[in-house]
């Protein structure tokens, strides 16, 4: 018996590559996978890290990200794309060109900046490079908190300061702002976890239970590949985002530990919403 994988759209990723195959390229391709989206990769930068740090980044010359991407998008048709680490001004804007010369609509910007065991991944150069050029060609951008702070210039600790930084974050020119309440402190945020979205004008709160698990290396890159799959799939936004987060749940719960520090996701999941074809003989 064989069963036919429906795919649902194609995406891009434009980030960089972990070793370690928990977060960046790795995670999101494997993201796109779970959620039936064929998926293609620009790779910015080649890290060497595992479950505990990161111990070498390479940054590929600007010349053959632009490369990469004049490949792809003169032949693929990408209905949605992230990007994930960005480090160099140089690579930003040979992105920022590509996405206007191409015209890609759905961009759904991960303002990667620092690695979960605390490595700076972006030049503070970049950071400007982002804020000038990127985000206003963004349809959505989804800073986890200090991030948030970094790109608004606020201090972001409650779910108060969240909005306040998405609607500061909005006026840099991107459709909608996400900001992750992950990093939220435990006396503020409980057993629960808030994100919270600007879009149109208007606040959404997005409130579940905390999923317990230090096994979370990704979840920031899986989430954004999977709201870029759902747009890439012809979902609108909101609903977009409420899937990806859901999705980043279910991952999230079937997380494990390979090896000696922040285990992987578990994106191998089947997502509810997510179907294939009839079994064929």
């Amino acid at each position: 018996m064989l069963f036919l994988v429906l795919y649902r759209g194609n995406a891009l990723t434009i980030a960089g590559s972990d070793s370690g195959g928990g977060a960046g390229i790795q995670a999101d391709l494997k993201t796109f996978a779970a959620l039936h989206v064929f998926g293609m990769s620009v790779i910015t930068a080649v890290t060497a890290q595992n479950s505990l740090t990161v111990t070498d980044i390479f940054n590929l010359p600007e010349e053959n990200v632009e490369a990469q991407l004049k490949a792809v998008l003169s032949d693929f048709t990408v209905n949605a794309l992230k990007t994930g680490m960005l480090s160099r001004k140089e690579i930003i804007g040979v992105t920022c060109e590509a996405l206007k010369n191409y015209q890609i609509s759905n961009v759904v910007v991960d303002p990667v900046m620092i690695s979960q065991s605390g490595v700076t991944l972006i030049a503070e150069e970049a950071v400007a490079a982002m804020q000038e050029q990127l985000l206003p060609l963004a349809l959505l951008v989804t800073p986890n908190m200090p991030e948030a702070a970094k790109l608004s210039g606020i201090d972001v600790n409650t779910r108060e300061d969240m909005g306040r930084a998405a609607r500061i974050i909005a006026g840099l020119g991107p459709k909608a702002v996400l900001v992750k309440g992950g990093h939220m402190e435990e006396d503020e945020a409980g057993e629960t976890v808030v994100d919270v979205l600007f879009n149109e004008g208007k606040i959404t709160v997005f409130e579940d239970s905390r999923i317990n698990t230090q096994n979370t290396h990704g979840t920031g890159c899986t989430l954004s590949a999977a709201i870029a799959a759902e747009l890439a799939a012809g979902r609108d936004l909101l609903e977009a985002v409420s899937l990806g987060r859901q999705y980043l749940r279910l991952a999230l719960s079937h997380s494990f530990k390979p090896g000696h520090g922040w285990g992987p996701l578990g994106h191998a999941v089947r997502p509810s919403w997510v179907v294939d074809s009839h079994d064929t003989e």
